[in-house]
């Protein structure tokens, strides 16, 4: 499947029912200056405040949302929430909703966002798939959110970065055979794992690791994950490429 894309975000191609929308920001289109150029939508990142708020409501326009995303502190843990209209920032890594018109938002610059629907068209979700939320079970607190069973739960794996640039000691390979579930997990695990340049050092795929954590707790209908935030530098904003940077949006709301 091809996503569409234009410069200023990318449309999710996967087999979702017609009434799910999902977008994905890419760094175009906004009004921050370097080093966040240009569409920054992080608040916490030392951007001027005055520029992110323009670009949020500049998403909210351009996308026809009807109600306030849900905004996240997030803290590369496992905590959802419901999303809500409010306006208030909540502090999680990820949010649920089964409102019209409510939307699910997670901010990346390399982390994975798992946007997750159900095949009925009544739930959506939005994860922050960084590697901590992954291996600490980010995705099997998400799963029980949602009334349909696994199978009939469809899984969308947004820009994060890729292996080739994804070098990380052993303690990130420890932390994800603690959750393995099964030997299949296991062997998916060990899988997404190759030696590094360094000693006690691997490259990683987080893509992989997705998967195999989704596949383990039976959700077979994965799409995405053929992007790299870190060698795509005219799209995608990459904190391991540049440090200071800012930050994309992956939104996904029920019509």
């Amino acid at each position: 499947m091809d996503d569409r894309t234009d410069s200023l975000w990318i449309t999710p191609d996967w087999p979702a029912p017609a009434n799910i929308r999902a977008c994905i920001t890419t760094r175009v289109g906004g009004v921050s200056l370097p080093p966040y150029a240009s569409n920054n939508l992080g608040d916490h990142v030392g951007d001027n405040p005055e520029h992110v708020a323009l670009n949020r409501m500049q998403l909210c326009r351009r996308l026809g949302l009807v109600r306030s995303p849900q905004w996240l502190t997030q803290i590369h843990g496992v905590n959802l929430v419901q999303a809500k209209g409010d306006g208030l920032v909540r502090t999680a890594d990820g949010s649920y909703s089964n409102q019209p018109g409510q939307s699910c938002l997670v901010m990346t610059a390399d982390c994975l966002p798992i946007l997750l629907c159900d095949r009925a068209g009544t739930q959506v979700a939005a994860l922050h798939g960084g590697w901590r939320s992954l291996a600490k079970g980010i995705c099997a607190r998400a799963i029980p959110k949602f009334k349909a069973a696994p199978e009939q739960i469809l899984a969308y794996l947004g820009p994060a970065i890729s292996q080739a640039h994804f070098e990380v000691g052993i303690d990130v390979l420890e932390a994800f055979f603690k959750a393995v579930r099964s030997h299949d997990h296991r062997d998916q695990i060990a899988a997404a794992f190759i030696p590094g340049e360094r000693p006690m050092h691997f490259y990683a795929d987080i893509y992989a690791l997705a998967r195999a954590e989704l596949l383990s707790l039976g959700v077979t209908e994965i799409y995405g994950g053929h992007y790299c935030t870190y060698a795509d530098s005219e799209r995608f904003y990459s904190y391991r490429r540049d440090k200071t940077t800012g930050r994309m949006a992956s939104l996904i709301w029920l019509e």
